[in-house]
């Protein structure tokens, strides 16, 4: 049987990213399943299916209509507006369990399903609750909290004990990809600040509250991760950590970004990236970029999803002042067999590079980073 797998959510900064890596390679069949067609480079060969995961019945119909899908990447999320509320909402909560359940459930009863990829976070740990132990490590015990990750994590255990196949579970920390309109891609939201500060003549002022360390992911290292774990024995039935390997603190890079973007780096920040998004001056100033530059995609809010939001999340204080940074160990992953790594600030500019050649951003890069 052909190798065949199904990336849900493809048009987000992990589906896009999945999609991207199963077609370069041999011998794989890509379908993407989502309700906007991926933004992803020329010449990437696939299937692109728009189902609405909430519809049980369109699952149904979708599955039936496709062959035999042998691995699912599961990268499909729902999420509030302004983001952080959700994540304590019952029934948004709820609403994630079902979407999972509803496209799962079909594809082990067609048979032929081998390997299914699920996606947490670090929320996982609980560390929106309360304090952690750092580092977090897969083996802690399941923190009780609210959570749609224990609602996929209990179903797939489920269905992979009654039809046989494998599973693999990745928790990344702070994602960049090259995704538009999405929940979380930093790049996006760093990215029309850069542009429209530019355009505004504004200074490039750091919009943070303080020196927050985080540790990123590139979402091309997380794919490859995923093409892993879809034939690798000891990944089989395991939760795995998975970063760069390095950390970040944005606020000690701002200055070379701000020599990349050719812009200075000092002046006042705006109170918050939401606060100035929305400001009408700055909607103009974007359909000027928008028009100007012929964007995929015209509108603020489309290019950024709740990632405004995010960004105001981890350059805020909740973070920011936090006695101890939130770090995963990933050494279980590293003693399974993967041992990849990248540069995150490399890694940012990469997809602000990426986001640009996509006309998805205007051209904001002047150089790239050394």
């Amino acid at each position: 049987m052909q190798q065949h797998v199904l990336v849900a959510g493809a048009s987000g900064v992990i589906g896009a990213g999945a999609i991207e890596r199963f077609c370069a390679l041999a011998g794989w069949r890509v379908t993407g399943l989502s309700r906007r067609m991926p933004v992803v480079s020329a010449g990437c060969d696939f299937q692109h299916m728009a189902v609405d995961l909430d519809d049980r019945a369109a699952c149904d119909a979708a599955v039936a209509r496709l062959p035999p899908v042998t691995h699912l990447v599961y990268a499909a999320v729902a999420e509030a507006p302004g983001l952080v509320g959700g994540w304590f909402d019952a029934a948004l909560i709820a609403r994630n369990g079902e979407m999972f359940a509803n496209l799962l459930d079909p594809l082990t009863e067609a048979g032929g399903l081998r390997h299914v990829s699920l996606l947490q976070g670090t929320k996982a740990y609980g560390g929106h609750h309360h304090a952690v132990a750092l580092p977090c490590r897969e083996d802690f015990v399941r923190d009780e909290h609210p959570n749609f990750y224990w609602l996929h994590e209990d179903h797939v255990r489920l269905r992979a004990a009654e039809a046989g196949f494998s599973f693999t579970i990745f928790r990344p920390q702070v994602l960049l990809g090259g995704a538009a309109g999405v929940a979380m891609n930093p790049v996006a939201a760093l990215g029309a600040y850069a542009a429209l500060t530019a355009e505004l003549g504004l200074p490039f002022a750091f919009p943070g509250k303080g020196e927050a360390m985080w540790e990123m992911v590139d979402t091309g290292l997380l794919a490859e991760a995923l093409v892993w774990a879809a034939e690798a024995p000891a990944a089989a039935d395991q939760i795995f950590n998975i970063t760069n390997g390095d950390v970040l603190v944005l606020a000690h890079d701002w200055p070379q970004l701000a020599a990349a973007f050719g812009l200075e780096s000092g002046g006042d920040a705006p109170a918050s990236l939401a606060g100035f998004f929305a400001e009408p001056r700055t909607q103009r100033a974007w359909s000027r970029l928008a028009a100007r530059h012929g964007l995929r995609v015209p509108t603020l809010a489309g290019l950024l999803g709740e990632s405004h939001h995010y960004m105001d999340l981890l350059l805020g204080p909740r973070i920011a002042a936090r006695p101890l940074p939130m770090l995963l160990s990933t050494i279980k992953l590293r003693q399974a067999g993967f041992g990849e790594c990248r540069d995150s600030l490399t890694s940012l500019m990469h997809w602000m590079h990426r986001m640009v050649a996509l006309k998805l951003l205007p051209p904001i890069c002047h150089k790239e980073m050394s």
